[in-house]
């Protein structure tokens, strides 16, 4: 190897180190930040934004003026393992990967859709995947776990152009987050996989039944009373 290359690689591979550094703390920095500071908007709303040329309906408000019927209502539909994990669901991976039909949003945790939804563009791609890893997992560090359920129940899309509890109960049921009954927040909870295609103000059967089913797995869970262990 001549002489200029060992020096072209050693200082190709120092750009890399400082990079990768200050990609690290930069991106620590700001989730550390967050830990405090209510984001004003999110990567999927502003997306949703730009392409539909509207303004989302959007209100942001803290986890204790969010009913406790909705944030049990989300575990039980999103992520039940909410609490034990550290951001990955590896059981339901390694099912979502050994599957014919892979269900990636199964496999997806309530840690990983708040990187992604706060954070990260649309579409798919190894890099993308990466990032939401690590963005979950610095979360994960950096934040409660109560944090992070109140970050993601505030960017969740519940509708076209609907985002967060508050908006989508004043939206759908003409009352505030905090009063939200069992009974609305498993219809809510039950259109997440799909709220551009199913409503929670005009549910379907499918959407009932969902609804039904979840408020079950939520008894199943404990109730209310789960969320103290968070």
């Amino acid at each position: 190897m001549s002489t200029y290359k060992a020096r072209y690689l050693k200082r190709a591979a120092k750009a890399v180190v400082l990079l990768g550094t200050a990609f690290v703390v930069v991106t620590a920095l700001l989730v550390f930040a967050l830990r405090w500071i209510n984001p004003p908007s999110s990567m999927v709303i502003q997306n949703w934004e730009r392409h539909s040329g509207r303004t989302a309906k959007h209100s942001w408000r803290p986890l204790e003026k969010i009913s406790p019927n909705l944030q049990i209502a989300v575990i039980a539909s999103e992520d039940q393992k909410f609490a034990d994990h550290f951001g990955f669901d590896l059981d339901a991976l390694h099912k979502a990967l050994t599957e014919k039909r892979k269900r990636t949003r199964g496999a997806s945790t309530i840690t990983q859709q708040t990187a992604k939804n706060l954070f990260l563009w649309n579409g798919r791609s190894y890099i993308r995947k990466g990032l939401e890893a690590w963005f979950a997992l610095l979360m994960e560090i950096l934040w409660s776990k109560e944090r992070i359920l109140e970050v993601y129940l505030n960017i969740a899309e519940f509708g076209e152009g609907i985002y967060g509890a508050e908006a989508a109960a004043r939206h759908h049921f003409g009352n505030s987050a905090q009063r939200l009954s069992h009974w609305q927040a498993g219809l809510l909870a039950a259109v997440l996989p799909s709220p551009k295609r199913m409503s929670a103000g005009r549910p379907s059967e499918y959407v009932r039944g969902r609804a039904y089913t979840i408020n079950r797995q939520v008894r199943q869970l404990g109730g209310a009373r789960y969320l103290e262990i968070l």
